[in-house]
C-alpha cells in the first residue's frame, strides 16, 4: 500500500507596499503654522514708533506693557526653530531620492531652512534677558530695552533662507520631476519673492512670505505627493 504525501498548497498572501513616512512633511506643516504665528506675535509686541520715536524711556515703558506678547513670541519662535530642521532633513531626503544622482537641490534646500532656523534661534536669544524681566522696568537701561524691541521686530523675520530652499525645490520639481509640478510652480513664485525681499533693504519682509511657502509646500508633500517619502 503506497502512501502519498500531500504537500500543503501555498496560500497567496497579499503584499502591500510600505506606506511612505510623512512625519517630516507634517513637521513642515507645523513649522509653517508656527512661523506665521511667530510673525504675528512679533507684530503684537511691536512698539508705537510714532509715539515713542527718539525716546528710549517711552519705548521701555510701552514694552513693559507687552510682556505677555514677548513671552508668547518666544515660545512660538523656539517651537518653529525645533520643527523646521525636521522638515528640512526630510525634504533633503525626498529630493535626493527622486532627483538625479549627485544633484545639490536637496543640500541647498536643507541649508536654506537651517539658516532660517538659526535666525529664529538668534532672534529669540535675548528674550530671557528682557521679556522675563519687563515686570520691573526700572532694572533696565532704556536704550538697551529699545534695542531689544528692534531685535525682536527684525531678526526673527529673516526668512530669506527659506526662499533659497524654495527655489531649490522649484528647480528639482520643474527640471527633474523630483516633486509635484504644482509644488515646483508655487515654490518658484514664493521663493523668488522671498529672496527679492531678503536681498532688498526691507529684508524682514521675507518673514511674511517664507512661512507661507513652508506651509503650502509641506502640505503638498503630506497630502498630495504620491512619491516615496
Amino acid at each position: 500500500m503506497s502512501t502519498h504525501v500531500t504537500e500543503p498548497i501555498p496560500v497567496a498572501q497579499a503584499t502591500t507596499a510600505p506606506r511612505p513616512a510623512r512625519a517630516w512633511a507634517w513637521s513642515g506643516v507645523a513649522a509653517g503654522l508656527l512661523g506665521i504665528a511667530t510673525i504675528q506675535a512679533s507684530m503684537a509686541a511691536s512698539i508705537d514708533w510714532e509715539a515713542t520715536a527718539g525716546d528710549a524711556e517711552k519705548i521701555l515703558a510701552e514694552a513693559a506693557t507687552k510682556q505677555g506678547a514677548y513671552l508668547l513670541f518666544h515660545v512660538l519662535a523656539v517651537l518653529t526653530m525645533l520643527v523646521l530642521p525636521v522638515f528640512a532633513a526630510g525634504l533633503k531626503r525626498r529630493l535626493d531620492q527622486q532627483g538625479p544622482a549627485g544633484a545639490l537641490h536637496g543640500q541647498v534646500a536643507l541649508g536654506g531652512l537651517l539658516l532660517t532656523a538659526a535666525a529664529l534661534l538668534v532672534g529669540s536669544g535675548l528674550d530671557t534677558q528682557f521679556a522675563l524681566g519687563f515686570s520691573d522696568p526700572s532694572a533696565y537701561v532704556p536704550e538697551s530695552a529699545a534695542f531689544y524691541t528692534d531685535w525682536v521686530a527684525t531678526i526673527p523675520w529673516l526668512w530669506v533662507g527659506a526662499g533659497l530652499s524654495a527655489i531649490a525645490v522649484s528647480l528639482a520639481a520643474l527640471r527633474h520631476g523630483a516633486a509635484p509640478r504644482w509644488v515646483g510652480v508655487v515654490s518658484l513664485v514664493l521663493g523668488t519673492l522671498t529672496v527679492i525681499a531678503g536681498v532688498s533693504p526691507f529684508q524682514y519682509m521675507a518673514g511674511f512670505i517664507g512661512p507661507i511657502w513652508v506651509l503650502i509646500a509641506s502640505l503638498g508633500f503630506a497630502l498630495g505627493d504620491r512619491q516615496r517619502g
